[in-house]
């Protein structure tokens, strides 16, 4: 893995569908067996304007999620490697009964990508915003679960995951992400990425969070707080070596994703730490509560997603830290 870092944390104007749909069909230009499959929704993942140019390879299964996952399970099992499309939503509690045993179960080769999840959702309010979908697949045997962070990422990993055998969720924002990594970065799936020395306690955030978890290590170094901060975009398997060592070396952990606090990275994380090295774990996430309609930056403020919010669950890691020794 070799990662570069932006010089500045700023909203990429490349949308994350656009990266999405261009590399899917650069797969399938290449001569790959990639398909894409969609619920209705391929104008909202960017895969529509391709359609016509590729009938075999792009399919609307209409808004039919289960069926949706029976079709691309069967393609599997033919030997294509097909994408299945739809709202975080959707692609995870509609489907679950064909992900587990159509899906995992018959080991299959399919990749679900479960777009808009958690505050990303915005306007479209608490019928679609998904803060649970990861904790659901984490309970799926030998199923990957990945969380690019910009569009540098994605377009890197996209291969790897379509080359990857087995069962995977994407979990993906559409729109314009801020841009952590340069042009070039080279991600590793299983492996998290070190963005930050620390040594007084480690940030573990995945997506969204990251650059909000950068900008709370900015304001504690401020302080004079060491922060260490790894994006930890495979969720599952975890990168438990990671984990672990930052634990061992910084004595506190804190956690930060666009998800529920119940089964997401928190719990993962909480998980690892308590068999392997208990430290004080805070965890920043969305409490046992529904979405709300709203702008996303409103909903950060509101759900407590933000880089001060991080900063005082970081306080609160230390205290217990200290309280310890």
């Amino acid at each position: 893995m070799k990662i570069k870092l932006a010089d500045k944390i700023e909203l990429d104007k490349t949308e994350m569908r656009a990266v999405y749909a261009a590399k899917l069909v650069g797969m399938m230009d290449a001569g790959e067996p990639v398909m894409a499959l969609d619920a209705d929704l391929m104008r909202p993942i960017g895969v529509l304007p391709y359609k016509d140019s590729h009938p075999e390879s792009i399919i609307d299964c209409g808004i039919a999620e289960a069926n949706m996952i029976g079709v691309a399970c069967g393609l599997s099992a033919e030997g294509f490697i097909p994408f299945t499309h739809s709202f975080a939503v959707f692609a995870s509690r509609r489907v679950m009964d064909q992900v587990f045993m159509s899906g995992a179960y018959a080991k299959q080769n399919v990749k679900m990508v479960g777009s808009d999840p958690g505050v990303c959702a915005a306007l479209n309010g608490g019928t679609h915003m998904a803060f649970e979908d990861v904790a659901m697949m984490r309970a799926v045997p030998e199923l990957t679960i990945v969380e690019p962070t910009d569009a540098v990422m994605l377009e890197n990993l996209l291969p790897k995951i379509a080359h990857m055998r087995g069962m995977a969720y994407i979990r993906l924002c559409r729109t314009e992400t801020e841009r952590i990594y340069e042009r070039g970065s080279d991600f590793e799936l299983g492996r998290a990425a070190l963005l930050r020395e620390g040594s007084d306690l480690a940030i573990i955030a995945a997506g969204r969070e990251v650059p909000e978890a950068l900008r709370a290590a900015e304001a504690l170094a401020a302080e004079g707080i060491s922060a260490r901060v790894l994006d930890m975009f495979t969720i599952k398997p975890l990168d438990t070596e990671a984990v672990l060592s930052a634990a061992r070396e910084t004595g506190a952990v804190v956690t930060a994703e666009n998800h529920s606090v119940i089964g997401g990275l928190g719990s993962a994380v909480a998980e690892a730490v308590s068999g392997g090295c208990p430290v004080p774990v805070e965890r920043v996430g969305v409490g046992d509560r529904f979405g709300i309609v709203g702008k996303t930056g409103y909903l950060m403020e509101y759900f407590g997603l933000t880089a001060e919010d991080i900063v005082r669950a970081a306080h609160r890691a230390l205290e217990r830290k200290n309280g310890a020794k």
